[in-house]
């Protein structure tokens, strides 16, 4: 229903700054949102279902891929998906490359770029030391009014979604957003109408970590071909011709 309470509560269970207009002012609905590193989760309004229908609105979060594009980019391990479902960020070991960043088909992870000493990569978090911890629902699924939230086991969830959709043809597209995509993920959607007018983007099934194995994998071997390598060194070996050939008439244009 667009009223940002999942908002108040993620700032709220991560400790973050306080937002310069109230959760209460749903004015900011009025432009689309993306998250920031202080601000995890957002709700965006999107006018979909046709002139005179009651507005949709989407929640945009880290989605917790199954195989995360972020971690298989990160060379230091910074990212790591958990047993439970979180992919979760280590900043103690994180060097700022921002190859998440790139990596993120869904584009969440945001930069602390304010922060000169002490950046973080930030993105929602699943609420994983609370659920761990504590045995409570993320912040979001708790306080949600209306249940647009549903947490719990990614087989029971896509059991009660298809049931959903079962039973209601005309209320649910056949598609579950998540279930599939890049492999699949953590955070999975039912809606209304067609994900593309909600601003979803349309993405293979293939994990994204494969895709860019595949590509990587397809550079190296062009990398080193014979034609590429032959030419490789001999860049280098012209290099240092010249380098010889400018040190040899420096030494003679001393001498004269």
């Amino acid at each position: 229903v667009g009223c940002r309470s999942c908002e108040a509560a993620c700032n709220t269970v991560n400790q973050l700054p306080p937002p310069e207009t109230s959760f209460k002012d749903l004015a900011v609905l009025d432009r689309k949102r993306r998250t920031t590193p202080a601000e995890y989760t957002v709700v965006n309004r999107f006018d979909a279902a046709g002139e005179g229908s009651k507005p949709i609105y989407s929640k945009n979060q880290c989605n917790h891929c199954l195989e995360p594009a972020c971690a298989s980019a990160c060379f230091v391990k910074a990212f790591s998906k958990s047993e439970e479902g979180a992919v979760v960020y280590d900043a103690s070991v994180c060097v700022g490359c921002r190859y998440c960043m790139i990596a993120c088909p869904f584009e969440i992870p945001t930069y602390e770029y304010d922060k000169a000493l002490t950046p973080r990569v930030m993105k929602c978090t699943f609420c994983y030391e609370r659920v761990q911890n504590e045995n409570k629902l993320p912040g979001c699924a708790e306080i949600c009014p209306v249940e647009a939230i549903t947490f719990g086991r990614r087989s029971d969830l896509l059991t009660v979604a298809h049931d959903r959709i079962k039973k209601n043809p005309g209320r649910y597209i056949d598609h579950v957003y998540g279930e599939k995509e890049v492999g699949g993920t953590s955070w999975m959607y039912l809606s209304a109408v067609p994900f593309e007018k909600l601003g979803f983007v349309t993405l293979p099934e293939k994990p994204m970590p494969r895709l860019a194995e595949t590509i990587q994998h397809s550079l190296f071997a062009y990398m080193w071909s014979p034609i590429v390598l032959f030419g490789m060194l001999g860049g280098v070996m012209w290099a240092s011709k010249d380098k010889s050939d400018r040190a040899g008439n420096g030494k003679e244009g001393g001498s004269s």
